[in-house]
Formats: C-alpha cells, sequence, structure tokens
C-alpha cells in the first residue's frame, strides 16, 4: 500500500463521521482512526491534573488560527519528523523556499519506515512548525505553504 491510498484513507476518514477504519493488503495492514475532542474533566478531579493538559491545545489552535488562510500541510500518521535524509544532509525545504507537487517535504519515521511526506500543489514554503527529529501526532501541522 502506497502513500497515495494511505492519504485517501485519511480524506475518507475527515470527510464522514467513521471515527477509524482498518484495510488489510496482503500482508500490509493500515489502521487509521481519529482522535475525538475529549470530554472535560469531571469536577470530582482535582483541578492540578488538568492545568498542564490546558496550555497546550490553545497554543495549538493559536497556531492554526494565526495560519487560517495559509495552507497546513499536516501529518498523516504518528511518528518522527525528520527534515532531512540523513543527520548529515541538507533538509529536503528550508522556509522561503518553492515547492512544486511531488517534492519532498520531510521524512517521518514511523515503525521503522521512512516515508516521504510529499508536496501535494506547488506553492511557497511560509513556515516549518515541527523541529527536527522530534515526535509527531496524527493531523498535527507540520508546514503552512501558500499556493502560487
Amino acid at each position: 500500500m502506497d502513500i497515495s491510498q494511505i492519504r485517501k484513507l485519511i480524506n475518507l476518514l475527515q470527510n464522514s463521521d467513521i471515527t477509524e477504519i482498518e484495510v488489510s493488503e496482503g500482508e500490509t495492514c493500515v489502521r487509521i482512526s481519529r482522535q475525538t475532542t475529549p470530554s472535560p474533566a469531571p469536577a470530582t478531579q482535582p483541578p492540578v491534573a488538568a492545568a498542564p493538559a490546558e496550555p497546550q491545545p490553545q497554543e495549538s489552535e493559536a497556531k492554526k488560527e494565526a495560519f487560517d488562510e495559509a495552507h497546513l500541510v499536516k501529518s498523516p500518521m504518528v511518528g518522527t519528523f525528520y527534515r532531512a535524509p540523513s543527520p548529515d544532509a541538507e533538509p529536503f525545504v528550508k522556509e522561503g523556499q518553492k515547492v512544486s507537487k511531488g517534492d519532498v517535504l520531510c521524512i517521518i519515521e514511523a515503525m521503522k519506515l521512512m516515508n516521504e511526506i510529499e508536496a501535494e500543489y506547488d506553492g511557497l514554503v511560509e513556515k516549518i512548525l515541527v523541529e527536527n527529529a522530534t515526535p509527531v501526532e496524527y493531523g498535527q501541522p507540520l508546514f503552512v505553504i501558500t499556493p502560487r
């Protein structure tokens, strides 16, 4: 199963009420699930436990709002984000760089597999939102690319 088929499954999930899908093809099995918004903590829990979790979603929402007009490239999977093919190589893209459809933007390592994330359209890399060699979640914004 290639990355374009996985992207189609992700789009299917995003555009429907389905929260999870699993597809097997030969020995390959892909499972994609969408996280639902967590319900508020019950009043019986101490407020200290809820306090650390609150700032992160607010920061994330602020970043999303700041780039409303630009297009966010989001992670299609959970894994580790790499800007370059190897530690001593140049990054695939830099801020301010023009990219064409099909250009490799980054690699996400998931389950010891290196998955190249490609540009889906021509554009300009406005912002790189993730630091190199850091973990990313499914749906996490990685790049801001404005179409040209």
